[in-house]
């Protein structure tokens, strides 16, 4: 597994073909994988079920208030702090030890991320560095950046071996390229593609698990998949499970099309289960029970 995360696959190929000038759209590529398409459907109607709810037309706001909190709280149980919702809720100082420092960091993220749509497009990698600055709330000195050669990374909870300084700026690199060239890939391949190889390479120093999965956030939000953000793919991931999260993780990583059709398959399953929990937010608010 070492040598496919830092010796290629199709997954680097995929990155990097955009400062090439191999092909205009690479990611569409992915987009025709065996089960991407059934992938993107399902996406598309789970999607679609939240936003024809009745109450959404009225209560918009409070849905995405509480995808915002179910969101970060699942993020945060993926990156080692699986706190119950209602003490998400209740808590107020995130500044103690370790998994409250990762909660705090995860909310703040939800937060954040809707202040850098308009950005993202643009300049991808401000936005990465903004987020990881976020997410830290330290003045280290690694915060911010892209790691440096000598700089180990704490993330861990995925024990895959991190790539090279070097490697991670040019996939960095041609990963902002794909991003500014836009394309007619859907926006599951894209978010899946920007969440999968943020944590395959682990850029920052620390935080990677929770940038990556604001990254996804910002793509789905910005495609206008899920403007109101109202479909927190980081609930699926955490109901589907750490387990299954770095299982499908690593088929990523290998780089192969099976791998990479697998990665697809688990965000896109991951989103429909974040739009059932806000169909249930729905229901219940419809039956005065929230």
């Amino acid at each position: 597994m070492g040598a496919a995360v830092s010796g290629g696959g199709w997954a680097r190929s995929v990155v990097l073909m955009s400062t090439t000038g191999a092909t205009a759209d690479p990611l569409a590529t992915l987009g025709s994988l065996p089960g991407v398409p059934e992938s993107v459907e399902a996406v598309r109607k789970a999607v679609d079920r939240v936003y024809g709810h009745r109450i959404m037309r009225r209560r918009s706001n409070e849905i995405t208030s509480e995808a915002a909190l179910r969101g970060a709280r699942g993020s945060a149980a993926l990156s080692g702090a699986d706190w119950a919702l209602e003490e998400v809720r209740r808590r107020t100082d995130f500044s103690g030890d370790g998994e409250a420092r990762v909660v705090g960091g995860a909310l703040r993220l939800t937060a954040e991320a809707g202040q850098l749509l308009s950005i993202w497009r643009q300049s991808p990698l401000r936005v990465l560095a903004r987020l990881h600055l976020v997410a830290a709330a330290s003045n280290d000195d690694t915060v911010g950046r892209p790691r440096q050669e000598s700089e180990p990374v704490d993330e861990p909870l995925i024990e895959l071996p991190a790539p090279s300084a070097a490697e991670v700026h040019g996939r960095l690199e041609g990963l902002s390229e794909l991003i500014i060239a836009g394309g007619s890939a859907p926006a599951l391949v894209t978010a899946a593609v920007v969440h999968g190889e943020l944590l395959a390479l682990r850029p920052f120093t620390s935080h990677n698990g929770l940038v990556a999965r604001a990254a996804e956030r910002i793509v789905l939000v910005g495609s206008g998949l899920d403007p109101k953000s109202v479909c927190p793919a980081e609930v699926g991931h955490a109901e589907l499970g750490r387990a299954a999260y770095l299982a499908a993780l690593e088929g990523y990583v290998s780089g192969t099309p099976e791998g990479m059709a697998a990665w697809i398959a688990h965000c896109g399953k991951a989103i429909e289960l974040g739009a059932r929990e806000s169909t249930a937010v729905c229901e219940a608010l419809q039956r005065g029970a929230a």
